[in-house]
């Protein structure tokens, strides 16, 4: 069903549309089961903000945890009771259909990409300082599935874990949305890569550009045959003495994300150890919340551009499908990402 709409005039020259739209909601948390299609208020951008309609959005490991509402920590953001936002999704590729006050960087029908609050619908609002021009290399699907996991991969590569050419590079959950850039990524810098990932997934990582690949059910990458500057553990499930066996001397292990654990602190337990850890070894144990801005997205799409990046797109769903894609998602059948797309396509 399209979208109803009654046309006013934007302040700024463009229009805005009053109506109801089509969005994947949740007004509860829970599995899969508590999303479903539904026609919402159409959103409107408040000063410094995007009005996007929305061709894709990226399906992150994000939005699972906005969905379930775990850790429970993360309700303090996400909404005690009940989700703050009811519409799921954070990445986003579209064109400008209406701006903000104050908004100075896009126009009505520019191809943009980035964050936004309530992406999979046919509408969704971002920041302006959290979006930037979509590559024209990439189609939106594509660009889509970019902006959440590629910036949480190069933040935690060059930021955090401090990467140069020529460093031995381990990427573990190295065939997920956050490891499949971070493996590209980082043999972009000059690195040396090892990838882990399960014995399925192996050809896919290798194709990511891996110098190496160990497999997750019968290789420990901590058992001392080699020693790595910098790892990125996006798996969240190896203690911390294992990353520190992995580690050279001197080493960094940068910890992404909150993956494992309890449902109260989810990893953050493990992350807060860790650093605590650092300061008494020589070793760097090192972790970061990951927030897109425009300029690692400008960043990217110079590396997407050059084609030394590329999304790992492995699949659409449409907007009635997307309890279909987190349950493929949840149970790890997904190779690299999938988008949400609130037209008729998908898989």
């Amino acid at each position: 069903m399209a979208a109803k709409q009654d046309v006013a005039e934007n302040t700024d020259g463009g229009t805005v549309t009053a109506g109801t739209l089509r969005a994947v909601v949740h007004e509860e948390y829970g599995p899969a089961e508590v999303l479903r299609l539904a026609q919402v208020p159409r959103p409107q951008p408040a000063d410094g903000e995007v009005l996007v309609q929305v061709r894709a959005a990226g399906l992150d490991r994000g939005a699972w945890h906005v969905m379930t509402g775990e850790p429970y920590l993360g309700r303090l953001a996400f909404g005690l009771r009940r989700p703050k936002n009811p519409v799921l999704g954070m990445e986003l590729a579209g064109t400008v259909v209406a701006l903000g006050r104050g908004v100075s960087r896009f126009a009505v029908g520019d191809e943009v990409y980035g964050v936004g609050r309530g992406s999979f619908a046919e509408l969704a609002v971002a920041k302006e300082g959290q979006l930037a021009r979509k590559p024209q290399t990439l189609s939106f699907e594509e660009a889509a599935v970019v902006p959440v996991s590629a910036a949480t991969a190069l933040q935690g590569l060059v930021e955090v874990g401090r990467v140069r050419a020529g460093q031995h590079v381990l990427v573990t959950g190295a065939s997920g949305g956050v490891g499949s850039y971070a493996v590209q990524i980082a043999k972009a810098l000059g690195a040396e890569v090892t990838g882990v990932a399960g014995p399925a997934k192996q050809d896919y990582v290798r194709g990511l550009g891996a110098d190496h690949v160990l497999d997750r059910t019968r290789e420990d990458p901590a058992d001392g045959t080699r020693r790595y500057d910098l790892v990125l553990d996006i798996a969240g499930r190896p203690p911390l003495r294992a990353l520190r066996r992995a580690l050279a001397p001197r080493g960094t292990a940068v910890l992404v994300g909150g993956e494992g654990g309890g449902k109260l602190t989810g990893g953050m337990n493990r992350q807060l150890r860790a650093v605590l850890l650092s300061m008494f070894v020589r070793q760097r144990l090192a972790m970061f919340v990951s927030i897109v801005r425009a300029p690692a997205l400008e960043r990217l799409s110079e590396l997407v551009e050059s084609g030394l990046v590329m999304p790992s797109l492995t699949g659409t769903y449409p907007l009635d499908r997307a309890p279909e894609a987190m349950r493929d998602l949840v149970a790890g059948r997904v190779r690299g990402k999938v988008a949400i797309v609130p037209g008729d396509g998908g898989l």
